[in-house]
Order: structure tokens, then sequence, then C-alpha cells
């Protein structure tokens, strides 16, 4: 009664269904994967940034990478502006998603070591190649707190390093590139400045990293996973269906040909 399933087309049917089960299982458990890690990161994001702070210096040092545990991590750092070494990032966007400029001002520490700070976003002027209005960071010596973040590369950000770039702006806060032009030893990574903020909100603080949300690779994941079975449930399916079609058909013929049976006197 089932011979049919052994046809071509039934065949082919059953051996798109064998290789869509296991393929759909595996993009459910991909989606899982990106849900666990989501989850793993928001906890590592609220544990570092409710943290105490600790003194940049502790944790870091010149050529450190700095690892992802220490990633928002809370610290302080206290030195002395440099605002003639002051450079701008380009490309970045504000809180409300506005493309200008975000501005990396060194802070020398009393070792002379340096700490590259990012003080926040600022618009740009009409000429995107002209230095943007900055206020002057603060003079004398501050103490600044903020979130410890890697150096940016163009392989981590997928931001490219552009050469040929107007004076003073760069594409990537790097360490070992400001180390380069500054002739000073500078700390692995960067402070994502928190506090003190301007009065005027100039430059504007960059924006905590979201860490409540843990988006929707979970239910992809399940959906996922109610596609697999949903193969297998489909197929018996359409195998009841074409049974009864087949059924049917073979009623209707062997009433047609009884029908045309000549009857006897």
């Amino acid at each position: 009664m089932y011979r049919f399933v052994l046809t071509r087309q039934w065949v082919c049917l059953t051996l798109i269904g064998l290789v869509l089960i296991p393929a759909m299982i595996r993009l459910g458990f991909w989606q899982f994967h990106r849900h666990e890690h989501r989850v793993a990161q928001n906890e590592l994001i609220a544990a570092n940034l409710s943290a105490k702070p600790v003194p940049m210096a502790e944790i870091t040092a010149p050529g450190h990478e700095v690892p992802r545990a220490d990633f928002w991590r809370a610290v302080t750092a206290t030195g002395t502006y440099d605002p003639a070494h002051e450079v701008v990032v380009r490309m970045r966007t504000s809180n409300d998603d506005k493309v200008g400029f975000q501005v990396l001002t060194p802070l020398v520490l009393a070792d002379g070591h340096v700490v590259l700070v990012n003080r926040g976003w600022v618009p740009g002027g009409d000429d995107p190649r002209a230095y943007p209005p900055v206020r002057a960071a603060p003079s004398g010596e501050v103490t600044v707190t903020g979130r410890l973040k890697a150096d940016e590369t163009s392989g981590g950000s997928g931001i490219k390093d552009r050469k040929g770039l107007p004076d003073r702006q760069v594409m990537l806060i790097n360490s070992e590139q400001q180390q380069e032009s500054l002739g000073k030893p500078v700390l692995g990574g960067y402070l994502e400045l928190t506090a003190p903020v301007p009065s005027d909100g100039s430059p504007e603080p960059v924006a905590e990293p979201d860490h409540d949300s843990i988006g929707p690779h979970m239910a992809y994941a399940i959906q996922w996973w109610l596609f697999t079975l949903g193969v297998p449930a489909g197929w018996v399916v359409l195998v009841r269906r074409e049974k009864r079609d087949r059924e049917e058909a073979a009623a209707k013929e062997a009433a047609a040909a009884a029908d045309l049976e000549p009857t006897t006197a």
C-alpha cells in the first residue's frame, strides 16, 4: 500500500527531509549558543560596571592586550591632560545616531605613562576634513573614571584603518598607534570616560553598553527546532494524503470498470 514512497519523487522528497533535519538542528544550536554568549556578556558587563573602580595602571600596561574578562571594567586614572596631542576619531555616532567624532585625549600619569581617554562624541562641522570644535580638556591634575576598553583593530572592529587622513584625525582607537606619535609609553586599551562629565554635556559621554536585552536568539533557536519536528510530521501527513488520494483514485477506477462490464440476460 505504501510502495509509492519508493518512487523517485518520494525518494527525493525523503532525502531532502533527511538533509533538512540535521541542518535545522544545527541552526537551532547556533542560535542557542548565541543566546548563551549574549547572556554571559550581559553578566560580564553588569559585574564589571558595578565593581569598585581600580587604577587602570594596575590591570594594563604598554603593549598589553586587554582580555575579554576586563572589558568595561570600572577604572580610574590620575594625571594631566595633554591637549597638544589630542586627536578625534572619525565616523562615530552619538547616542541618538548622529555621525561625528569621538575625542581622544592623552592623560599623562605621574610616572610618565599615558592613558588614552575617550572623552565622548562631538558633531562635525561643514567640512569633515577640518578639526571639529572641541571643548578643551580640564587643565591641571585630574582624576577620571571610566570603562576599560580594548584597543580597536581593523580585524576586530571591521573599521578599515586609512592613510592620508587630515591632521589629528584617526579611524581607530589604538594605544600602539598613539604611542608611536606620542613618543611615550601608552597603557594598552583606553578609558571610556564616565566622570567627571562636562557641565554643558560636550563632549557627549559614550552611553553605557546595553546589558539588559538578551535579543531574539533563544526564540530563533526554538523556531528552528520546531521546524525540525515539522519535517517528519509533514512527511507523514503527505504520505497519508497520498495514500488516501491513491485509494480514492483506485476506488473510482474500480467503480468505472464495474459500470463498463456487460450485464448478462
